[in-house]
């Protein structure tokens, strides 16, 4: 499935890092960074999630929360959260419904290997649930401002 700006963002319901049962709907009336990422703990998601959290202030100015996504279980997604005291919900996807639904799943290779991985991509939706911007293949460095400077 391919996902467009303008399009209607699929809704979902996942398990948090806090074991709670999170839907996207849950959070209408609020913009929504919606961030898609390989794994827990890994130097790229780390310094992303932590940009994502030393920008919190400024997204929250402007009536936005912040969602991340990956296929890590709740305890893995709850000790990430410890670690680097993120103020943000991360939810799992660990049958990777969601991620499918979202078009995020590729297929990557590694040391010879081939299979199929989160490409990391973040997705901005509006107060209403509408697909406001897309970044697919996202460079770690500056996305965060990328994102907040989509907002203004």
């Amino acid at each position: 499935m391919t996902l467009n700006i303008g399009d209607q963002a699929p809704d979902f319901s996942l398990l948090s890092d806090q074991h709670q049962t999170i839907s996207l709907s849950h959070f209408r009336g609020k913009n929504i960074v919606l961030y898609f990422y390989p794994k827990d703990d890994t130097p790229g998601c780390t310094r992303e999630a932590c940009d994502f959290r030393d920008s919190l202030p400024r997204f929250s100015d402007k009536n936005t929360i912040i969602l991340g996504i990956s296929k890590d279980n709740p305890e893995k997604h709850q000790k990430f959260k410890q670690k680097y005291t993120l103020p943000f919900t991360l939810l799992a996807d660990e049958n990777g419904d969601v991620c499918a639904a979202y078009g995020v799943i590729n297929k990557k290779s590694l040391f010879g290997r081939s299979f199929l991985g989160i490409q990391r991509s973040t997705f901005l939706i509006d107060e209403n649930g509408i697909i406001r911007a897309i970044w697919r293949k996202v460079k770690v460095n500056g996305h965060s401002q990328q994102v907040f400077d989509e907002l203004n």
